[in-house]
């Protein structure tokens, strides 16, 4: 009979070997805990309602990137060398984890085109290795924009703040063009890759613009205080792709409901985990679109929002 400290080596051992044989979800999340922890966790429970609670018959390894590309490289090549069984990730996280295997499953929970830009062959037979959830950029930065024209019919200047080591930045700044055309509004494509690039485009738009919209991804994301409160003092109405800007004080956002974006991750997860090939998953395309309002930040700008439009806001902030 073991006991004492012999018994609790053989237990810990055992233990061990029992947790080695779990499947391992690597999570490369490209933001941080504040910026996309919500949506992590919308994930999270929906794959423990699916049947796999973390630590019991699966184990999730997190690695947070903070929107840097660098790092979200590095994470990649880590999960890979850990040989996990599934990587699960967003925005450029899925160009890294692309490009760091071919073998080991990918999810993404929330990506541009994901056909135009090579992630896939086609949304509905991807090939390959990688699935998930892709979002069309074009058509949602013209919706984005006649929204704004809709909230401020004057407005004639735009500054656009878009990150140019994403991805998906190619078809956005296009989607910002065609639509700035349409109605007449002349566009500044203010051009980032760090945080400090954020400062210094920032400081530049006093009385130089009407307003400002965001590319919304990892790196604004994480630093989306900052945007907001430098627009703020600026007296520049912003407009964003995600709610989670609104909630901090931006003036509205137009996009995919990204809480629903990665609890439906964590169906293909569930699925692959049950031995589905991603290359016989179609890709899906989102379902919930929020129009939100900040009607409080709205009044500290001084614009007067018909009610027209705060009717067909899917929730007003105030």
């Amino acid at each position: 009979m073991l006991t004492g400290s012999a018994a609790m080596v053989s237990m810990s051992a055992a233990y061990a070997q029992q947790t080695a044989k779990l499947p391992i979800v690597g999570f490369l999340v490209p933001g941080t805990q504040s910026s996309h922890g919500a949506w992590v966790m919308a994930f999270v429970k929906r794959l423990s309602k699916l049947g796999w609670v973390d630590g019991r018959n699966v184990k999730i390894e997190y690695r947070w990137a903070a929107g840097d590309v660098r790092q979200i490289t590095e994470f990649a090549a880590e999960f890979v060398q850990h040989k996990v069984d599934i990587i699960v990730t967003s925005a450029y996280g899925v160009v890294a984890a692309k490009q760091a295997t071919s073998s080991i499953p990918i999810v993404f929970a929330a990506y541009g085109d994901a056909v135009a830009n090579g992630i896939v062959e086609s949304l509905a037979r991807p090939g390959g290795n990688v699935t998930g959830l892709s979002i069309q950029p074009q058509e949602l930065s013209s919706k984005r924009l006649e929204l704004l024209r809709d909230i401020i019919p004057n407005v004639r200047r735009l500054a656009a703040l878009v990150n140019t080591d994403y991805s998906g930045v190619k078809q956005e700044v296009i989607g910002i063009r065609q639509a700035s055309a349409k109605l007449n509004i002349q566009p500044n494509i203010l051009e980032i890759r760090t945080a400090d690039d954020i400062d210094v485009a920032m400081a530049t738009l006093t009385n130089q613009t009407d307003a400002l919209y965001v590319y919304s991804e990892p790196l604004t994301n994480a630093n989306k205080a900052k945007i907001i409160e430098a627009a703020t003092a600026a007296k520049i109405p912003t407009i964003f792709g995600f709610r989670e800007f609104v909630d901090a004080g931006g003036l509205i956002s137009y996009g995919a409901n990204f809480i629903d974006l990665f609890a439906r991750a964590a169906e293909f997860t569930d699925k692959i985990l049950r031995g589905a090939k991603p290359a016989d998953m179609p890709i899906q395309q989102p379902v919930k679109f929020d129009f939100i309002i900040n009607l409080k930040t709205a009044k500290a700008l001084g614009l007067n929002i018909s009610e027209t439009v705060l009717t067909r806001a899917d929730e007003v902030i105030e």
